[in-house]
């Protein structure tokens, strides 16, 4: 059995459709799984034992239409038994058009489109979470009659020495392994989903007088400014540590699997925090609907949007003012009931 799940997208999105992979590898062990993946989320899946092969989409293919036809080509001549195109887009459904012969080619239902599919799945309604969402794609194979064992929560594993090499980092910035450690997610690839920072400073301040904690502020190199002037306006508070590099997202993945608890702004990062099951609280702009992304039967990973305080005129308000109605101190209520989840965690 040689199975290929396609999907290009960003760090969450690909997190969260790996349930596909882990539970097409529950139901058929032996079965070769192959995840197709844009070059920079794909070296996250490396090592994992429900994904046999990775398979880079590089930037010059992405870029180059010839180039890319000769990766789905040369992907394809594989002749895999199944095929589910997560993507649904022209361009990812080359590759059931060039995989012909494979009895199952799965993809989303788009009108005037998938004429290569064998299944078109219909977009699920808004009670799934998107993992769930996901799943929906392995319908097929359970009306099949097929007994499709469904994994509904990713996860992320790291190699030993990879582990070894990120704790030697944080030891040498100062890391104190018997304080509860807080990776602190103050900024966001996307400026809309980046709360106030005056209400994550005040947050930051108060983590630190109610645990026995550090906060542990990473960035990508673009994002280094932006966390040093943050600590500063910490007064440079030395339980703040803002001095680890990580090379890569996977190194940022093994960083937080060493952690405690995530706090912060939704995003990437936040998913893998979850893929390595540390708790996790995530503040969600206005524009996204937490129930979305937050798997229903995973209590360790939690979050608020502004539309979970109770406002007459929300509709009236402005984007930053209704990030405003999540205080600081809602988050800090919220967080003392994650803490509890947490072996070092001393109340105060």
């Amino acid at each position: 059995m040689k199975i290929l799940v396609v999907r290009f997208k960003q760090i969450g999105d690909a997190l969260l459709s790996s349930v596909i992979c882990k539970s097409l590898k529950e139901t058929y062990p032996e079965a070769e799984i192959d995840f197709v993946l844009y070059e920079h989320v794909a070296s996250l899946f490396k090592n994992q034992n429900y994904i046999n092969n990775v398979i880079t989409i590089t930037k010059a293919e992405q870029k180059n239409p010839f180039k890319y036809l000769k990766k789905v080509w040369k992907v394809t001549r594989k002749n895999y038994d199944i095929v589910i195109d997560i993507m649904s887009t022209p361009k990812s459904e080359l590759f059931t058009l060039l995989s012909k012969k494979s009895k199952y080619r799965i993809g989303r239902y788009k009108k005037n489109r998938g004429y290569t599919y064998t299944h078109s799945i219909q977009e699920p309604s808004r009670e799934y979470d998107k993992a769930e969402k996901f799943l929906k794609m392995l319908d097929p194979l359970i009306n099949d009659g097929i007994n499709v064992k469904l994994i509904e929560n990713y996860s992320l594993a790291f190699e030993k020495s990879e582990i070894d090499i990120i704790r030697k980092k944080m030891l040498e910035a100062g890391t104190d392994f018997n304080k509860i450690l807080i990776p602190l997610a103050i900024n966001s690839r996307r400026v809309n989903k980046v709360y106030p920072i005056d209400l994550m400073e005040e947050l930051a301040v108060n983590l630190l007088k109610s645990y026995d904690c550090q906060i542990i502020l990473y960035y990508s190199p673009e994002e280094k400014e932006f966390a040093k002037e943050f600590h500063k306006k910490l007064k440079n508070d030395k339980r703040v540590i803002s001095e680890i590099k990580t090379d890569s997202i996977r190194e940022l993945g093994a960083l937080l699997s060493l952690c405690d608890i995530f706090v912060g702004n939704e995003g990437g990062p936040r998913h893998l925090a979850q893929g390595v099951d540390i708790v996790s609280f995530s503040i969600f702009s206005p524009g996204s609907n937490k129930r979305d992304w937050l798997s229903k039967n995973t209590p360790r990973h939690e979050g608020i949007e502004p539309k979970d305080i109770k406002c007459k005129n929300y509709d009236e308000l402005s984007y930053e003012d209704k990030y405003r109605l999540i205080t600081p101190s809602m988050i800090l209520e919220k967080i003392a009931e994650k803490m509890k989840l947490i072996s070092k965690y001393k109340g105060k």
